[in-house]
């Protein structure tokens, strides 16, 4: 069986540096066998990769899809750290996603695929899920992505 860091090359991805939090936080905090992730914005070397929000007349939905898969990759670099590395990392539990919404833009389940299918990519596992339309979010980012990750029983590898 394959193991996240070992999808995750498959994949042709590396984790990112851990996002510098743009307010009073920490990046992912682990308690009682789950991590879990502040919510992590599409930042590529400390740049949003796409502002605004979604729908028609602002950012396209497939744009704004991209940018949730790179919000994800955020989160696993979050929760990794915080764990002591991918492979600690037992599968995902819980995504939430929010996406800075157009008036009568209904497409957030879509845009948020894009953390999922990526989750799904890596942990090879289905998670349940919110996905939030909202009127903004910080930086004028299209969307934001939080995730639940449980934790490996490092102690029963190999036996």
């Amino acid at each position: 069986m394959s193991t996240p860091s070992q999808r995750l090359a498959d994949l042709g991805l590396e984790l990112p540096p851990v996002a510098t939090p743009v307010a009073a936080y920490v990046p992912a905090r682990v308690d009682r066998g789950v991590v879990r992730t502040s919510g992590q914005l599409p930042f590529v070397e400390g740049v949003l990769t796409a502002s605004g929000p979604v729908g028609e007349g602002g950012t396209p939905p497939e744009t704004a899809k991209d940018a949730a898969r790179i919000a994800a990759l955020n989160a696993v670099a979050a929760a990794a750290d915080a764990a002591g590395g991918i492979d600690r990392l037992g599968g995902v539990i819980k995504v939430t996603g929010f996406v800075s919404s157009v008036p009568g833009f209904t497409g957030q389940a879509g845009v948020i695929n894009g953390a999922s299918e990526l989750l799904g990519d890596i942990f090879g596992d289905q998670h349940i899920r919110s996905a939030v339309g909202v009127a903004a979010l910080p930086l004028d980012a299209p969307v934001e992505v939080e995730a639940e990750f449980a934790l490996v029983d490092v102690s029963l590898i190999g036996k």
